[in-house]
């Protein structure tokens, strides 16, 4: 199941690669079911903040009509930034599984936000699930960009 929707996410990555934004996808997972799906609309939408992660769990929230995801899973073609991290833990995601790791992530932000127990109350796994497509859509895409 777990290379599945790592496949969906990585077709919203595709989607996000067509409208020149950084192909990053996203879905949420409920009971082995699709709730929610997102890539990247930063270009599009001239806001910071709409990364694939966060417009998943918008989409997510709306449909089950709760901010909390309780047993949800998400899967991502990207190790989760920070913001996006918080942004999981505050709607009790259950599980991460991202496809590849974001080589600017020196200080292993992310793992210490996902692990930092002293200050959060949930706690979110996470499993990095390498998919050589995942990283090379974003290889590419970079690579495109220089040129």
């Amino acid at each position: 199941m777990e290379n599945e929707f790592i496949d969906i996410a990585l077709q919203m990555a595709k989607k996000a690669y067509k409208k020149n934004e950084v192909p990053v996808g996203a879905i949420i997972v409920k009971n082995n079911k699709v709730i929610a799906k997102g890539f990247n609309m930063r270009e599009k939408s001239q806001n910071a903040i709409m990364h694939a992660e966060i417009v998943a769990i918008i989409k997510a929230c709306k449909k089950l009509k709760s901010w909390r995801l309780d047993n949800c899973d998400m899967y991502v073609t990207l190790m989760p930034c920070p913001m996006c991290a918080g942004a999981i833990l505050n709607a009790r995601i259950k599980n991460v599984y991202y496809g590849a790791k974001d080589n600017n992530d020196k200080n292993n932000l992310f793992e210490n936000i996902m692990n930092d127990n002293v200050i959060l109350n949930h706690k979110t796994n996470y499993f990095y699930i390498k998919n050589e497509d995942c990283e090379s859509i974003l290889t590419n895409f970079f690579k495109a960009k220089r040129k």
